[in-house]
């Protein structure tokens, strides 16, 4: 048997999920002598054309099929297999027991409430059928690594045998500490994210407008695509994993809104961790993890409604020295708490743990 561990995301490096739990970690834990292989479900060309359309084309979802199917009788041969939420979306947990029959031991992974997805999905019969479906797959799990205690909670009343804590972290690395902030005329509003997720900030589009008239400001946008955000003066700017970083320097403040809704329950507040780590001050809805993650007057706001948004981004806009302090209160949380150098060590030591050190 290989001494190895199969990784199994939804999707390739282009995504934030696959890209952070998973791909940021492999050149650590090969360091540490564990051999990985990773195996997307969705390519590049399905999550382009989701991006762009809604949706992947039928194509995109038959190969992403036959690709799963072709790799799951073959997981027999590592010493551990890893699942970034479920073998298949919208299939009875099958496969998953299959794992169990071949004397697979797997480890699944959540940085999201997917099984609201289910459970909370508007054809009964879906609801039905598959809305227990993810407490099914992490009970018979190993250990579930989840990036919040939302997301643990659900597991722990799911029966899962072990549950684990790792918030979605970034590469201390990546974000070297910026040796001035940022000087632009005009004060920036800044997001990053998926278009899948730009919808969010439409309800906090009268607050943008309002902080932004006669051009006192203006919102930066990047990877959302196109966005209706009325009277509010946008830039659109797309995404690469190269340039993510310098172009977050360029923002003043960075926004996190959410609605108060189980999904968003379940969200890991990554957004919030990469401004941090920039050393930005940011802006959010205190809802879930994010409530944790800023810490009010300390490294950001929290902002309910329109006028504490409003106030929050004014506040920040008229006062530069507080805006450079959040910023740094920011970084030193990052440093200690969400940053792959803290976590690595944890996610190493869990994998041996799992396939009780046959990885050493």
């Amino acid at each position: 048997m290989n001494k190895a561990a199969i990784f199994l995301t939804k999707y390739s490096r282009s995504a934030a999920s696959s890209r952070y739990r998973t791909y940021q970690y492999l050149p650590w834990l090969e360091k540490e002598g564990i051999h990985c292989e990773v195996s997307p479900l969705f390519d590049d060309a399905y999550l382009a054309n989701k991006y762009r359309n809604g949706r992947g084309s039928k194509l995109d979802l038959l190969r992403a099929l036959l690709r799963r199917l072709g790799m799951i009788p073959r997981a027999y041969r590592y010493n551990l297999v890893v699942i970034e939420y479920e073998l298949l979306p919208y299939f009875p947990a099958l496969f998953e027991r299959l794992l169990g029959w071949m004397g697979c031991r797997y480890i699944v992974d959540y940085d999201d409430a997917l099984f609201h997805q289910y459970d909370q999905h508007h054809n009964p019969l879906l609801r039905k059928l598959l809305g227990k479906k993810i407490a099914t797959v992490m009970r018979l799990a190993e250990t579930v690594v989840v990036g919040n205690s939302y997301l643990a909670d659900y597991a722990g009343q799911a029966g899962s045998k072990r549950v684990e804590i790792i918030p979605t972290v970034i590469d201390l690395d990546r974000y070297p500490v910026a040796a001035e902030a940022n000087i632009d005329d005009i004060y920036t509003i800044g997001w990053i994210g998926s278009p899948t997720s730009a919808k969010y900030l439409q309800a906090i589009a009268p607050a943008l407008a309002e902080v932004c008239r006669n051009n006192s400001a203006c919102v930066r946008l990047i990877g959302s695509g196109p966005v209706d955000l009325p009277g509010v003066d946008v830039e659109l700017l797309p995404w690469s994993e190269e340039k993510e970083v310098e172009l977050m320097r360029t923002f003043d403040v960075g926004i996190m809104p959410l609605p108060d809704e189980p999904w968003a329950q379940g969200k890991c507040g990554f957004k919030l961790i990469q401004y941090m780590a920039a050393g930005i001050p940011v802006v959010a809805t205190p809802v879930g993890v994010n409530a944790e993650i800023v810490e009010q007057s300390v490294n950001g706001f929290h902002a309910t409604d329109h006028l504490s948004w409003m106030h929050a981004l004014n506040a920040l806009r008229d006062d530069h020295e507080h805006r450079l302090c959040m910023g740094r209160s920011g970084r030193e949380k990052i440093e200690s708490h969400y940053c792959l150098q803290v976590t690595e060590s944890r996610l190493v030591s869990l994998l041996k743990n799992v396939a009780n050190s046959d990885l050493n």
